[in-house]
């Protein structure tokens, strides 16, 4: 899954696993055992080095594969992998318990975890849908007879969070259901106290503020608002300036301008979820906002920003697009943004941050030279403004691309259009300036001259 740098770059808390205690020594004395198995179980329970411990358990289960000690010595393995960090000796060990014991809570708990962790790592689909089937069988399972109601909610409240966010990363990567990761994400934040959705909780929250920002069904930008001003307030620092852009851009296209958005980051402090009957109240529609500003004697329409001039292009009345596109006809631009398609004769590029997040082209620059096979840019790559790759093209003509309806369910009407309002721009003449790289040093060699010699 591609999520925001702060997201997966940042480690906020360190998540400990519920450790399964370890068996006691007099259990295997309560049971029946041949003197050799005895002592090579003892042998093995008293190590005190992990990696040796976890040796000797491996080898004592190699051994005796049918002891009758298996489930609790597979136990033990776990929480002496679990106390090593290893990821794939945990998931290997929680398999072969679940073979054995399928309502295993532990071993449900730490299969989930250590695909959802894979799941954050590849977006494979198939680990992501296991995960969430895990989860799925995880939130389903009731406490055992032996254990103590505070053990079971210890468990339960160690894993029944990591359960919901496995369940909504499925949702979000393999199914881009963005609709139900968010349920999800909000299922697993209400179960967190108020410190723990500023620690553990804030990478989801993130998530579930840019799930409420897509285009679709799930679309709720006060939603949105909300929870990147939330993440925004506890963000170590060096954060935050990721995190303020896309709190700015969609706080701007909801409310027009960003007065007011300082006493929601206020609020947003105090509680993880909005209170009742929190709203927003929205800017003026696209095509009065561009009418507006258009009037505006102090504009000058060839210094608008690129982004801006699109906004017009693809919202204004026909006039005011009209009006906007007269200055740009012709011109040459530079093109900044995220390749979506390239061939040796037109690259397909993402500018505004909807086309971005959409992943569809709004800019399609028409070369003037077919590029070699070497030189056709990979999807995904961004072109800047020099002493970058530069991309540039003279604008040529534009489309105005209605909003689509997404299909509904039966019986029902979509809540949101599928796709937004856009406009594609064709631009002709286009060529690549190669980044500019920087010219080594240059050394110059000192020749030290002596003195001459007095006569």
């Amino acid at each position: 899954m591609k999520k925001l740098v702060f997201a997966s770059l940042m480690t906020l808390v360190s998540i400990s696993l519920v450790n399964v205690p370890a068996l006691r020594a007099q259990d295997s004395s309560q049971i029946s055992l041949p003197a050799d198995q005895y002592n090579a179980y003892q042998l093995a329970t008293t190590q005190t080095d992990p990696k040796a411990k976890a040796a000797a358990l491996e080898t004592f289960l190699t051994t005796y594969p049918q002891t009758i000690v298996k489930k609790d010595v597979l136990n033990l393995l776990l929480g002496t992998y679990q106390a090593l960090g290893d990821t794939d000796n945990m998931l290997s060990t929680a398999s072969r318990i679940l073979q054995v014991d399928p309502n295993n809570f532990q071993a449900v708990f730490v299969s989930a975890y250590v695909k959802k962790l894979q799941c954050g790592k590849t977006s494979d689909t198939q680990t992501c849908d296991d995960a969430a089937a895990l989860s799925q069988k995880g939130l389903g399972l009731q406490k055992p007879a032996a254990t103590s109601d505070d053990e079971w909610k210890k468990l339960t409240g160690a894993a029944f969070p990591i359960f919901h966010s496995a369940i909504a990363e499925d949702d979000y990567v393999a199914k881009k259901d963005f609709k139900a990761a968010e349920d999800q994400y909000k299922g697993e934040l209400m179960l967190y106290t108020d410190d723990q959705s500023k620690q553990q909780g804030l990478p989801d929250t993130l998530l579930l503020a840019q799930a409420y920002s897509l285009p679709g069904p799930g679309q709720d930008l006060i939603q949105a608002i909300w929870f990147y001003s939330r993440v925004w307030d506890f963000a170590p620092a060096a954060y935050k300036a990721q995190i303020e852009p896309k709190l700015e851009y969609y706080y701007k296209k909801y409310h027009g301008k960003l007065d007011g958005l300082d006493a929601i980051k206020t609020q947003a402090q105090g509680t993880t979820f909005p209170p009742a009957g929190f709203t927003i109240s929205p800017a003026p529609t696209a095509q009065e906002q561009i009418h507006t500003m258009l009037t505006d004697p102090t504009i000058k329409l060839p210094d608008l920003a690129l982004s801006d001039k699109e906004t017009i292009l693809a919202f204004g009345s026909k006039d005011d697009a009209e009006k906007v596109w007269a200055v740009m006809k012709d011109q040459q631009t530079p093109v900044p943004g995220i390749v979506i398609e390239a061939s040796a004769t037109v690259i397909k590029v993402a500018v505004t941050q909807d086309a971005k997040d959409a992943k569809v082209p709004d800019f399609i620059v028409n070369l003037k030279t077919p590029l070699a096979d070497k030189d056709i840019p990979a999807v995904g790559f961004e072109f800047k403004l020099q002493p970058a790759a530069e991309l540039d093209g003279n604008y040529d003509s534009y489309t105005q691309i209605p909003a689509k309806d997404a299909v509904p369910a039966s019986g029902t009407t979509p809540a949101a259009p599928a796709t937004a309002q856009s406009v594609q721009i064709m631009l002709r003449d286009g060529f690549i300036q190669p980044e500019k790289k920087k010219a080594a040093p240059v050394h110059h060699t000192t020749t030290t001259h002596k003195p001459s010699a007095a006569h």
